[in-house]
């Protein structure tokens, strides 16, 4: 019980609380952008092209690094079971899209080894990663 001659408290908001819950929620958003970005290679510097094109298919990535490995699809491939893969993975799509993700520090030739092993497989299309600059 209060008596009549004390002084009321003064009010207060307290905002701590406040703060919490934007920062949980500051946090999910940023957490769940990251999931939104899509990845189809590996990381590597590619060239640039003022005429790149998106291609709305789902494609095979084969992707050659700055040492000269292979990838297929995010997984490590040599040049011999490349060939039998997307073959038998062209059995499974209709005309398979196959993109070439080389680092432009990558020599030519071994770009066109790669390309020489999947012109070699029927019906594969094949497009060249770049970047637009």
């Amino acid at each position: 019980m209060r008596l009549p001659n004390e002084p009321e408290p003064p009010f207060q908001i307290n905002i701590v609380p406040m703060i919490d819950v934007i920062f949980a929620i500051l946090t999910f958003f940023i957490m769940s952008t990251l999931f939104l970005t899509r990845s189809e290679g590996l990381p590597v510097n590619l060239p640039q092209a003022d005429t790149a094109e998106a291609h709305a298919q789902n494609p095979l990535v084969v992707t050659i690094d700055t040492t000269g490995n292979l990838s297929l699809n995010r997984q490590p491939i040599t040049l011999t079971a490349l060939e039998a893969q997307v073959r038998a993975l062209a059995l499974t799509n209709n005309p398979p899209l196959v993109v070439i993700n080389a680092d432009k520090a990558v020599s030519h030739g071994q770009v066109v080894t790669v390309m020489d092993r999947l012109r070699a497989i029927e019906g594969v299309r094949m497009a060249i990663a770049t970047q637009r600059p």
